[in-house]
């Protein structure tokens, strides 16, 4: 089915873009993670990559020409296929302005009406920050965290807050100077694209007057503020709770504690009633916990001791039972969306198989020998996988409802574990890359993905992924597919035990891998000749040096 690509918001204060240069022409085809044009923003020229795979069918903009947000950019489908009614329905840029002009003057109008009165109601100076469109498909967004608060001086370039979008937690940052005056969603919500995020200006602006502005402005952006601003309170007191996490002790006394350390206290079993928090107002944070030493239980209380029978006392465990609901962040909403997704739309099987790891392990003690090497055992891994997805083309496939879409390139995805959840940085063209460049590569992403500072390009177009989870000891694990991939590799611990060589038994290093395929693509047979062609990589690394 075709899809309608549009241009895209590539900067928060972006309205217009121009196509500098089509990297594609039309009857090409695309692959998801593909460049399709260079755009020119108000800010710089930027790469648009696609997010659909297909045959570009039709451009909308022409390069040198531009167009508002939103036109129609591109439309990518199935070769041959008709696309009539998308253009007589979308039609090209100019076209959908005149029908627009045309039939939908209302609409046209209160588009235009939020910019028009601007200027009138909203002070010089004074910029409105929204929720930006970080990524193609994202339509809501979720702040983080704050990096800023009320009355910090911002400079252009300093970032503002920390964004969940649907594929990446990214730090988004100020394209204006002047003091933060207003902040609309709080720490841990979301909001639409295009919501009002934050305002800058001059020290000192009437906030409320351009919240009124915004409001009889008719714009949606202004709904989040006209609503805080009339419920001020309730308001104040939500966030209060959300920066305060307070809780309450036996004794129905409040007791303030940061986010941060009612965390690390939960996951060290310490009750807060027992902590002296040495913050602001008696609030515990998270020095108070680290530094934290259980006292010893202290003697019954005198009216318990009279209350209870001349018998040796029966020490009764005393709590109190506690559950917290954490609001799902915007990353886990759509892993549980995509797991599920495969997990119920693919048919799974597991094939599983174990590795004689010695002449691995001598092989790679040999080369970390040598000056400025380090190659990991997961490096080797991820080696005998591109090479064995040559030679098995049937497992870098893509189920496409009526065909296959055969990889022929190898995009090897490595899934990291984040904060947040599990995040998987793609490593291109990873058959003609040797093992020390995979690690170094491997590295490299997974660093910025902890830190986040990955892009979201550079987590899209995997046609394999690859899931390890050998260094926590575990040894034997399956995994899900990670669509559209066609197969997931779960790889276990090497363990140390007796095996059986040449009728002896002797001292061994095994390891188990796990291949999870999705039936439609991937036989029982293929998947299993491919765990063959595996295997003799990894027991023979030499192969893998040619």
């Amino acid at each position: 089915m075709a899809e309608v690509i549009n241009m895209p918001r590539l900067s928060d204060t972006m309205e217009e873009g121009t196509v500098a240069k089509w990297l594609k022409n039309v009857g090409d085809k695309v692959e998801e993670g593909d460049i399709l044009a260079e755009i020119e923003t108000d800010k710089a020229t930027m790469e648009f990559e696609s997010f659909h795979e297909g045959t570009l069918l039709h451009i909308g903009i022409q390069e040198g020409e531009g167009a508002p947000v939103d036109s129609l950019l591109a439309i990518i489908g199935e070769e041959g296929e008709d696309i009539s009614g998308l253009l007589n329905g979308s039609g090209s840029p100019s076209e959908a302005a005149k029908e627009e002009d045309a039939s939908e003057p209302e609409a046209e109008a209160e588009e235009s009406s939020a910019p028009a009165s601007a200027p009138a109601d909203i002070p010089e100076g004074v910029e409105i920050v929204t929720m930006p469109r970080l990524s193609d498909t994202m339509e809501e967004g979720t702040v983080a965290s704050w990096l800023k608060s009320v009355g910090d001086e911002v400079e252009e370039g300093d970032i503002l807050a920390e964004i969940e979008t649907d594929k990446a937690t990214m730090e988004f940052e100020s394209f204006y100077s002047g003091t933060l005056l207003h902040i609309g969603i709080q720490e841990g919500e979301g909001a639409p694209v295009d919501s009002l995020l934050a305002i800058i200006g001059p020290e000192g602006t009437d906030v409320d007057a351009i919240l009124k502005a915004q409001a009889s402005g008719g714009s949606s952006k202004s709904a989040p503020k006209q609503e805080a601003s009339k419920e001020e309170a309730p308001k104040a007191e939500e966030t209060s709770k959300k920066e305060e996490a307070a809780s309450t002790s036996q004794d129905g006394q409040r007791i303030f504690a940061s986010p941060l350390a009612k965390k690390i206290a939960e996951e060290k079993g310490i009750n807060l009633a027992d902590v002296k928090g040495t913050g602001d107002n008696g609030r515990i944070v998270k020095k108070d916990i680290e530094n934290f030493t259980p006292a010893a239980k202290s003697a019954p209380s005198a009216d318990k001791t009279e209350a209870t029978p001349a018998v040796a006392p029966v020490a009764l465990p005393v709590g109190e039972e506690s559950i917290e609901e954490v609001k799902n962040s915007t990353m886990r909403k759509v892993i549980a969306k995509r797991l599920g997704e495969s997990k119920f739309s693919a048919p799974h099987y597991y094939l599983t198989i174990e590795v004689d790891m010695d002449n691995a392990k001598a092989s790679r003690a040999q080369i970390n020998n040598l000056p400025d090497t380090k190659v990991s055992f997961n490096d080797m891994v991820l080696k005998a996988c591109a090479m064995a997805l040559k030679k098995h083309p049937q497992v870098n496939t893509s189920w496409n409802g009526d065909s296959m879409l055969y990889k022929h390139h190898v995009h090897m995805g490595v899934a990291v574990a984040v904060d947040e959840g599990l995040v998987v940085p793609v490593i291109k063209f990873a058959d003609q890359l040797s093992l020390t460049q995979l690690g170094t590569a491997v590295k490299d992403l997974a660093g910025r993905a902890r830190n986040k500072k990955i892009k979201p390009d550079e987590m899209e177009g995997s046609t394999f992924t690859v899931s390890n989870l050998g260094m926590f000891g575990i040894l034997e694990f399956t995994s899900i597919i990670n669509q559209p991939n066609s197969a997931i590799l779960s790889v276990g611990a090497i363990v140390d035990k007796p095996v059986v060589k040449n009728g002896e038994i002797v001292p061994g290093s095994t390891m188990k891998i796990t291949l999870a395929c999705d039936h439609r693509t991937v036989d029982g047979a293929t998947g299993a000749q491919f765990l063959q062609t595996l295997r003799a990589y990894l027991e023979n690394p030499v192969t893998m040096l040619a």
